[in-house]
């Protein structure tokens, strides 16, 4: 089982840095609960693979496609459940930068990503960069 989902994770977040959408949407449960942390426009409890989906459209066109996965530092496992530790950054319109660590906990069930916690090393610096 622990093979399983770290290779689902680990195909998941390839697919981030290639922006294969098709792999995301493969991986993802339709049902897929997403906890993204903060107090700005993406925060929040997303319901299904949709919600998620314009989540992460909105975090592209307020960066002008710059955001990225620049960094899988690290991903360890322990039975269904996958943490990584992973970097991302993004230029925003008024010149500012997003430069952040993030550790996303995902939970793999029959093959699909059922769950993600996504836990930041510097809220303050999203909230002021994703703003309200």
């Amino acid at each position: 089982m622990e093979n399983q989902a770290k290779q689902i994770v680990t195909q998941f977040l390839t697919a981030v840095q290639q922006g294969d959408n098709q792999t995301l949407a493969a991986l993802l449960d339709p049902a897929v609960e997403w906890e993204q942390p903060g107090e700005n426009r993406f925060s929040g409890f997303k319901k299904d693979i949709n919600e998620v989906f314009q989540m992460v459209g909105g975090m592209f066109a307020h960066t002008n496609n710059t955001l990225s996965l620049t960094k899988i530092k690290d991903i360890a496992v322990s039975g269904n459940s996958v943490a990584c530790l992973i970097q991302w950054t993004a230029e925003g319109a008024a010149g500012d930068r997003l430069d952040v660590d993030n550790i996303d906990v995902y939970t793999v069930t029959a093959g699909k990503i059922v769950k993600a916690k996504i836990y930041s090393s510097d809220l303050e610096q999203e909230d002021r960069f994703w703003g309200k």
